[in-house]
């Protein structure tokens, strides 16, 4: 798999990517766990239990506030193989797949395992947080799809009737690869997707959110940034409904004040990934800020983590981290270890010549991000 030339980055550059990387991990946490104090729960009985306007701030899920969900523990996992498939490209081998996918794997062993395992030094660091070790509502394709080490790909998918949000949710960090033609950001999500879901809606929602989260982090707006994701589809075998999908969340925009029942009936209630996208692509566009936007995101009959993580994201990529609300952000589990990522991440894009050759590297970084 081919990119393009690394972009040369000054300062200003480094700062502002590094703003949008943040608020796009943290603001999917936040969205996350928003959403997570009413999954499983009906609009009418959200609102029964919180007022009017349904949930409007973080409450206990999990045993306490601020609790994510697995959408933003295989987010990070993401966020970790990608970093990886940057540093074992020194040695000769370049196939980000499947560095995605044994991150992924890495993932699905939190799931299992009591604790991290001290002597796999190949795990590196973030298999290390102890806190990631906690089953939150996993998507049952993604344990499935990654219960053995055989890498699904698009030809022979793992799990081909799988439509569900499970692939979506872990999908934006690869629109933060801004050095990359939107095409191929497309075809990196895409593929990734097909490691635990097979059906074309899975798929390419995945991609479109990817493309999407690019065109933000470049700097675009919501609006030029899914039509970028409708062109990138529009040559893909199957992907009318999530095209159909996006083209409905721009037009409701039009169609009056934003409430929960336009955002219900763009998809959300149900746990389908070309609806999820839709919804969040909506309240991402009509959000007055991204306090509103969220709480928009996660009022509704259907998987409200999974709405308010895609929408966190969006908004993240969109403002960068100091636009999300602090007292939000005090709360959230594992915000340290998301801070980290992040600006590893940031680190690795940016001045990755730096930290690694293929003569020489930091042995500190890779420790953190082994070639192996």
């Amino acid at each position: 798999m081919a990119t393009t030339a690394a972009a040369v980055w000054g300062r200003a550059e480094q700062q502002d990517f590094r703003a949008r990387v943040r608020g796009c991990l943290l603001g999917g946490a936040v969205g996350d766990a928003l959403g997570a104090g009413a999954d499983g729960l009906t609009l009418a009985a959200t609102r029964e239990a919180h007022g009017p306007d349904g949930l409007t701030e973080p409450v206990p899920a999990y045993g306490r506030r601020g609790a994510v969900t697995a959408a933003t523990q295989m987010s990070l996992f993401t966020v970790d193989g990608l970093i990886r498939a940057q540093v074992r490209r020194d040695t000769g081998a370049w196939h980000p797949p499947t560095d995605v996918h044994r991150a992924h794997l890495r993932w699905a062993a939190t799931q299992y395992d009591w604790g991290p395992d001290e002597r796999r030094k190949d795990n590196g660091w973030l298999a290390g947080e102890e806190w990631l070790y906690a089953r939150r509502n996993p998507p049952r394709a993604c344990l499935t799809g990654l219960g053995d080490e055989h890498l699904g790909t698009l030809d022979k998918p793992k799990n081909p009737q799988a439509a569900d949000s499970g692939a979506l949710v872990r999908s934006a960090p690869f629109g933060l690869l801004v050095g990359w033609e939107p095409q191929l950001v497309c075809q990196l999500a895409v593929e990734c997707a097909a490691q635990t879901h097979g059906a074309p809606e899975a798929t390419l929602a995945a991609g479109a959110l990817a493309v999407t989260v690019h065109g933000l982090a470049r700097g675009g707006s919501v609006e030029a940034a899914v039509a970028m994701a409708v062109r990138q589809l529009a040559e893909r075998p199957g992907h009318e409904p999530v095209t159909e999908a996006l083209t409905a969340a721009l037009g409701a925009v039009r169609e009056g004040a934003p409430d929960a029942e336009r955002v219900a009936a763009l998809g959300a209630d149900e746990d389908r990934a070309e609806g999820q996208l839709a919804a969040a692509v909506y309240c991402a566009l009509v959000g007055e800020d991204v306090r509103h936007g969220l709480r928009l995101a996660v009022n509704h009959d259907g998987p409200s983590s999974v709405t308010g993580a895609l929408t966190g994201a969006l908004l993240g990529a969109l403002h960068g981290e100091t636009a999300l609300p602090p007292a939000w952000l005090a709360e959230l589990e594992g915000r340290g270890t998301v801070l980290e990522l992040a600006d590893d991440f940031s680190m690795e894009m940016t001045q990755g010549a730096a930290l690694h050759t293929p003569t020489e590297a930091s042995p500190g970084w890779l420790a953190r991000y082994p070639r192996g």
